[in-house]
């Protein structure tokens, strides 16, 4: 948002901005990044930076420990010298941005015609939510549709760092009452994505944390078999997100009815083996279990039966291969995987 008066400076918040190429997002997970080490919650993971990069003689190198640079946990080099507005930003707190510094960036972000500025726009607003007060500030600044606005950007970079900042945003329950309208547009880009894509696997985050509580899970109803489809065709990461989201909807009975009746590919069933990742088999076997918990009546067994291709028959009828492949799995080397079919098969 922000007034007129701000879009001027624009060229400030280019060097504020400066961030090296390659910064990875948060992707939703609280990370309190300083001094180039990461210092996680319970919600956090392990995250690689790229190395320090040394600035050209005709740039001026941000101080080591400046505000950007423990946002993005990345060096920052600016492309001229600091001014006294952008030094009174680089020396802040790391834990936050002031209320007239997120509005700036807001409004930056409305006015740019550069992609790669958009990106780094996005990605400071991105780390940054990874704060609760940023994340309430810039839901009242009205900042979370005018992000989710980047989600249709020609851009696919654009597009993921969109995601990115969404997720963080995401991890505060008033913020998902704004986020929720753009289920629809998150789902079309896992849909329309290339397999394996950042943008799968950022979109694949949001839903995760989207799903957590059983508030919005009925959004996902009709995207149940695009996730199991996921699951046969993509790499770990993919499989690893698209199951957590599968097992958070599945933890919730008034979900089951849409869950067993969605189609489902035959071979979802082959990935209960131990050649398959073990944090792939891990949340596979979670996911079994929350569907073996669920009892149906005999009368609607018998109509599911009916339905071809649906998880039913696939994971869950008499028919399926599903009871031989877990005894074989009770011989797995890792023993949580051990627990985990002997508690489906009890």
């Amino acid at each position: 948002m922000g007034d007129a008066s701000i879009t001027p400076r624009f060229g400030n918040m280019k060097a504020l901005l400066g961030i090296v190429a390659g910064a990875g997002a948060s992707y939703g997970l609280y990370k309190l990044i300083s001094g180039g080490s990461f210092k996680k919650n319970k919600k956090s993971s392990a995250s690689e930076s790229p190395g320090a990069r040394s600035s050209p003689p005709s740039e001026a190198t941000l101080q080591p420990g400046s505000l950007l640079a423990r946002v993005s946990g990345l060096d920052v080099v600016c492309p001229r010298p600091v001014d006294v507005a952008s030094g009174e930003i680089i020396h802040q707190s790391p834990g936050y941005l002031d209320p007239q510094h997120l509005k700036m960036l807001l409004s930056c972000l409305q006015t740019s015609n550069n992609p790669h500025d958009r990106c780094r726009i996005l990605l400071t607003l991105g780390n940054s939510a990874a704060f609760t007060v940023n994340q309430n500030l810039i839901r009242e600044f009205e900042g979370i549709p005018i992000i989710a606005g980047f989600l249709s950007d020609p851009a696919a970079d654009v597009r993921v760092q969109t995601l990115n900042a969404l997720n963080n945003l995401c991890m505060n329950i008033p913020n998902q009452e704004q986020i929720k309208v753009y289920v629809p547009q998150v789902l079309e880009l896992i849909e329309m994505s290339p397999v394996n894509s950042d943008l799968q696997l950022g979109a694949l985050r949001l839903l995760t944390n989207l799903s957590v509580t059983d508030k919005h899970q009925h959004l996902l109803k009709e995207s149940i078999t695009l996730l199991l489809s996921l699951l046969v065709v993509s790499c770990e990461a993919l499989q690893v997100q698209a199951l957590k989201v599968l097992v958070n909807l599945s933890s919730n009975p008034d979900m089951m009815d849409d869950i067993v009746q969605s189609q489902a590919p035959a071979s979802v069933v082959l990935l209960f083996d131990s050649r398959t990742a073990p944090a792939v088999l891990l949340r596979l076997l979670m996911f079994a279990g929350n569907l073996k918990a669920w009892r149906p009546s005999a009368q609607v067994a018998n109509e599911l039966r009916r339905k071809q291709d649906c998880l039913f028959r696939v994971m869950l009828d008499e028919s399926s291969q599903l009871h031989s492949r877990l005894v074989q799995l009770l011989s797995h080397h890792d023993v949580e995987i051990q627990s985990q079919v002997a508690r489906i098969l009890t």
